[in-house]
């Protein structure tokens, strides 16, 4: 079974606290991901920010949906408990409920400025097999953005010079941590002849180890024939690590090769190198921020 969306978990979770005695937030998250059969891949799944459990925000959503309307009521820090109005919508049986559901509750109303047509439809389209939560809705917006993004970086890269490609490369590894300084790591790219590698960069700072790095500044796939001359190359300088970075994508025979060899080498085609690029702000700048604040629970913890 899929992930539930949070307006499908909010009649699962009042009827969890039909029982009128004051429940925690994260008992009732095991409780319902048994009852939705959820495994374990799927409980441990994350919002695109990587912040929090996909399941875990959506119960959480349901929940303040719920006290919103008055069905709910916050207990103390962490814990809710149902109210005389959420029995009596029990009472009711209702098959599901929804956010438009809801909007019966004059509290919930006021919680969605519900003030004309317009806000209206809006609730009513969010009662779709795909509603989500809004930090789910703000994620999808900005992960469509990255996405539109990386194509275009992708694109301009092809664009450039090789060499600038190369130099592209070092910035964004030394940015990631490794190869020390950008001069430390200008001075070795180039520098190792053309038997399949393109430079060599310091694993760490203090140059405890070396990474052999092979650009392709390219159009087609790289197929294995390629790795295969990148890993000889590897071997015949005694290395263990390589990075095979490319501007277009890797083929499965060339992935499969690289699971099965000895040494390590990573691949990155030209959509990661451009997720790593806009990730640690190489070649991009920023165009807007938004903040986005929850209630200091702590500030407000009376001892």
């Amino acid at each position: 079974m899929s992930i539930p969306d949070y307006q499908s978990i909010m009649l699962p979770l009042l009827q969890y606290a039909n029982d009128q005695q004051e429940h925690s937030l994260r008992d009732a998250i095991d409780a319902l991901a048994d009852q939705f059969a959820l495994t374990p891949q799927e409980r441990n799944d994350l919002l695109p920010s990587g912040r929090q459990a996909t399941f875990v925000n959506r119960v959480g959503w349901a929940r303040t949906y719920l006290k919103k309307a008055g069905l709910l009521i916050s207990t103390r820090r962490g814990y809710f408990q149902i109210t005389a109005r959420g029995l009596q919508v029990l009472a009711e049986k209702p098959d599901a409920i929804s956010a438009k559901f809801l909007t019966r509750f004059e509290e919930f109303q006021a919680f969605q400025n519900l003030s004309n047509k317009e806000n209206t439809a809006e609730v009513e389209q969010q009662d779709g097999e795909n509603s989500r939560t809004p930090e789910e809705q703000l994620e999808k917006v900005v992960q469509e953005l990255n996405d539109s993004l990386a194509a275009e970086l992708v694109q301009t890269i092809k664009e450039c010079s090789p060499a600038f490609f190369e130099q592209l490369v070092v910035d964004l590894l030394v940015t990631m941590g490794y190869g020390g300084t950008r001069k430390d790591a200008g001075q070795t790219i180039g520098r190792s002849g053309d038997g399949g590698i393109d430079g060599i960069i310091k694993e760490d700072r203090l140059g405890l180890d070396v990474i052999y790095v092979q650009a392709k500044r390219w159009e087609n796939p790289v197929g294995r024939p390629e790795i295969q001359k990148f890993a000889g190359a590897l071997q015949g300088m005694r290395a263990r690590k390589g990075v095979f970075i490319t501007t277009s994508s890797f083929t499965s025979e060339a992935r499969d090769y690289v699971s099965r060899i000895e040494s390590k080498i990573i691949l990155i085609g030209g959509l990661q190198l451009a997720d790593f690029m806009i990730e640690h702000n190489v070649g991009v700048s920023l165009a807007s921020s938004y903040v986005v604040k929850r209630i200091d629970t702590d500030y407000f913890a009376e001892e």
